[in-house]
């Protein structure tokens, strides 16, 4: 099975905007996809890596549940290595997003070039732990995702793939 139906089934639906797998699980799944900042209309994609696992997906759906934007809202706010971690990790992603572009501007006019992981505008305000998770395994080194990662132990399943065939 090639990698974009293994994504579409892992989603539920086919992907975006998808590029490529750039993490996969210890046995060999997609874990997180790199996206393009366009799809084929043109529309502005603002996730660059975009978090497929199943498992990972569910875990860190149960720490949102239970406040986790909040808590790393405030964790950012109140630790200014955390906090530093963001705005280097927001610097990357927009880094990225534009060479990933290229001479592309979409239909936005490469407004969405300018936006942070999960696309946000402002970098303080998180809005989803699932994008810092796959932008920490795609890049590693970002602290606040490796923090978010760390809540999820064990990250894989342990006795095997959890979207197997």
């Amino acid at each position: 099975m090639d990698d974009r139906a293994i994504v579409t089934r892992q989603l539920g639906r086919p992907p975006r905007a998808l590029r490529q797998v750039v993490v996969r699980c210890p046995y060999g799944r997609p874990a997180v996809t790199e996206q393009d900042p366009y799809d084929a209309n043109g529309d502005p994609f603002p996730t660059t890596y975009y978090l497929t696992c199943p498992q990972l997906v569910a875990a860190l759906a149960r720490v949102e549940a239970a406040g986790g934007v909040e808590r790393w809202s405030r964790n950012v706010a109140a630790d200014v290595d955390l906090g530093r971690s963001l705005v280097q990790a927001t610097e990357e992603q927009q880094r990225v997003r534009r060479e990933l572009a290229g001479e592309r501007s979409g239909n936005d006019e490469g407004v969405s070039l300018d936006f942070g992981i999960a696309g946000s505008r402002s970098p303080g305000n998180l809005k989803c732990l699932h994008a810092h998770a796959a932008f920490a395994l795609a890049r590693p080194g970002y602290a606040l995702g490796d923090g978010i990662l760390a809540e999820l132990a064990p990250l894989w399943p342990p006795d095997g793939c959890c979207c197997a065939e």
